[in-house]
């Protein structure tokens, strides 16, 4: 890490004692002085990026020891009040954390660390809230152990992702070039790795005629690796008869062949002889067939179990949200359905453990076929998360079943459900990018729902289904929490309105608003629905639409409101809706050209909706309140009349709310990024 005694004054003249010698020789003709002058000054700027580097390197591993200890303390408190105070620091901790790893992950060039790092952040974000869950049912409920192992085991996730953000850091640092254990645990090769490497060394024997004993021994540690990690496509209980006797047929045939190649190798480094030119080009030929053979196998292999993803991860979402009814037996007969329930429990536990440790395979499959590090690390990542916590779902409902009246137990499930519903989701995208990349048909057209070109007026550009990259993503991650955090915040004032969602337009409108920002959230995550900058522009248009209608039936329930402050309140935060919802209107209308323009775009449509979010839950919750305190009826409300933004609205609802899929029906002229 930075030395202490290296100052400002320092670094200032790391780079003036070079500047001015090139300055005393620019007088003179000294040609060979020009050129030492300059090379101690670029050695002095590469001292200084150096040093600066190590400055940011050690303001992070701080950060990341902060929240290390805020760890230690969380684990340790006793009551809620204590436990309160700490997980304060520990947000607080998480916030500089995750800003420095996100400037850090910017400055990566590797592609393999910049994905880690992304890994490591998105568990930790996940899990938080998880922590948070999971130490209240513990301290609500201190004898039990389930509840003790839910707790225990995000602790120790989020060590190690602590723990690969710091392996990450420190790699290629002075004095840390050895990291053997580290890197055993946090690299893992692929199949995929390993057949073109060893392609590589069979190009490089023909290229030389010959391969010296170096250069054998290399050759045969990499047919180990390649069997070695074939295993895991021949040793999966899901890989057909078919796929698993041509994956260990043409595993042999290579092993035959490189045989065959190490013979005439050392037949011409022993004896020099004449006319092998021709046996080795035949062992190389067929030694590189082979391996391509394999490598199509592999491929087919592992599309055929990712095909099988999607039904499975429905499936195993069902059986979780199954675990929902968990400790909600029937009031009669009470041993009866104890009984009943256990044996229910155990049902689903058994199924969902099946259905896991399928889809478990399925990712580790996909790792061994991803043609780059990022979907490599994203597989890798999605086969370890589910791994650890796919069984704990089960756990949680283990807890609320010994304890049917905790509410701590019961959001405590419904956490850990959620996080279930975002790993399998993570696994269905996965499985669906790598069958895309190593789908050899012709580019078929995506999104069929999004407009064509030409049709209602759109660009006549065809839209690219491209997600914002990952560093777009980084920089309007702050905005998208935000709008997940006002999300949150409808969906529960929304929830106040028990039993009136049937006959009350207000809550319909509200849930569909909810529904639509935490999906321009999961656009901010590259995750979810919206699948480009069109996608999420469309929404926010239906967004503004939606915030129209509400704002027309609000007004409409204004009239029953007495008068009064409440009356006042209610209409100071309804004549703020139509400003918004026009200027979001008119973000999504404004015309863009360029990646970098649309980005700017793109985080303007996040803000102004943001905005509008706010605006709208402070109109909800006076809603509520004036209901409340004058008993207010909301049949008969309707969205008919004008609308806030001056724009007739369709009777229908608009798409997108509740979760369904957007229709576009608007117009943008943005080329999607």
């Amino acid at each position: 890490m930075a030395p202490r005694r290296h100052t400002p004054l320092a670094i200032s003249l790391a780079y003036y004692r070079p500047g001015r010698a090139i300055e005393r020789v620019c007088g003179g003709a000294d040609g060979a002085g020009m050129v030492s002058a300059a090379r101690a000054l670029l050695a002095a700027v590469t001292r200084v990026l150096l040093l600066a580097d190590m400055v940011v390197v050690r303001q992070l591993l701080l950060a990341k020891d902060k929240v290390a200890r805020s760890l230690d303390r969380l684990e340790s408190v006793s009551n809620f009040a204590e436990f309160v105070r700490a997980f304060t620091e520990f947000g607080g901790g998480m916030v500089e954390l995750a800003r420095l790893t996100a400037e850090r992950r910017a400055d990566l060039r590797d592609e393999r660390r910049r994905a880690q790092v992304a890994a490591a952040r998105n568990v930790l974000e996940r899990s938080t809230l998880m922590l948070l869950t999971s130490s209240k049912t513990c301290m609500r409920h201190p004898g039990s152990a389930s509840a003790r192992e839910n707790r225990d085991t995000v602790f120790c996730q989020m060590r190690r992702a602590m723990d690969l953000i710091h392996y990450v850091v420190r790699d290629g640092l002075p004095g840390h070039e050895e990291q053997s254990h580290e890197a055993a645990q946090w690299e893992a090769g692929t199949a995929l790795g390993a057949l073109r490497g060893l392609t590589a060394q069979v190009r490089t024997a023909r290229a030389r005629g010959g391969a010296d004993a170096v250069r054998r021994r290399a050759l045969a540690s990499t047919l180990r690796a390649l069997v070695e990690r074939t295993h895991d496509f021949t040793d999966s209980a899901y890989t057909s008869h078919d796929h698993r006797q041509r994956i260990l047929a043409l595993a042999e045939r290579i092993a035959y062949e490189l045989e065959r190649l190490v013979a005439v190798a050392v037949s011409v480094e022993e004896q020099g002889a004449s006319g092998s030119g021709a046996a080795l080009e035949s062992a190389c030929a067929g030694a590189t067939s082979a391996a391509g053979e394999l490598e199509r196998a592999l491929v087919a292999a592992a599309r055929d179990q990712a095909r099988d993803l999607p039904p499975l991860a429905e499936d195993a979402r069902r059986l979780a949200t199954d675990l929902a009814y968990i400790g909600n037996p029937p009031r009669t007969l009470a041993s009866s359905c104890g009984e009943r329930e256990s044996e229910r429990l155990h049902n689903i536990a058994s199924r969902l453990h099946e259905q896991l440790d399928h889809i478990i395979e399925v990712c580790k499959l996909l790792r061994h076929i991803a043609m780059s590090e990022t979907l490599q690390v994203s597989a890798k990542f999605a086969e370890i998360n589910l791994r650890i916590y796919g069984p704990q779902v089960v756990t949680a409902a283990r807890t609320l079943a010994a304890h049917p009246g905790s509410a701590a137990a019961r959001e405590n499930l419904d956490v850990f459900v959620d996080m279930w519903a975002w790993l399998l989701t993570d696994a269905a995208r996965l499985a669906k990018e790598l069958l895309d990349l190593t789908d050899e048909r012709p580019d078929k057209q995506q999104y069929s729902s999004l407009p064509r070109p030409g049709k209602h007026g759109t660009t006549s550009k065809p839209l690219k289904a491209v997600r914002l990259d990952s560093d777009e993503q980084a920089k309007i991650a702050k905005s998208g929490l935000e709008m997940k955090m006002m999300s949150s915040e409808m969906d529960a004032e929304t929830e106040k309105w028990q039993g009136a969602d049937e006959n009350n337009d207000i809550v319909k409108r509200a849930k569909n608003m909810s529904s639509m920002a935490f999906a321009m959230y999961q656009f901010t995550k590259g995750e979810g629905r919206l699948n480009t900058t069109q996608d999420l522009f469309t929404q926010a248009e239906y967004f503004a639409e939606e915030a129209n209608r509400l704002y027309k039936i609000v007004r409409q329930f204004s009239y029953q409101v007495p008068a009064g402050t409440m009356k006042k309140e209610l209409l100071e935060h309804l004549d703020k809706v139509p400003t918004y919802v026009q200027q979001l209107q008119f973000t999504v209308k404004e015309p863009t050209v360029g990646r970098a323009a649309t980005f700017s775009k793109v985080d303007n449509v996040i803000q102004e909706t943001k905005h509008l979010m706010n605006v709208i839950s402070k109109v909800v919750t006076t809603c509520f309140d004036c209901a409340n305190k004058y008993k207010l009826d909301f049949t008969g409300l309707s969205a008919g009349g004008a609308g806030a933004g001056g724009r007739s609205s369709r009777d229908e609802d608009t798409a997108g709310g509740g979760g369904g899929d957007a229709k576009p029906g608007g117009s943008t002229s943005d080329t999607a990024m």
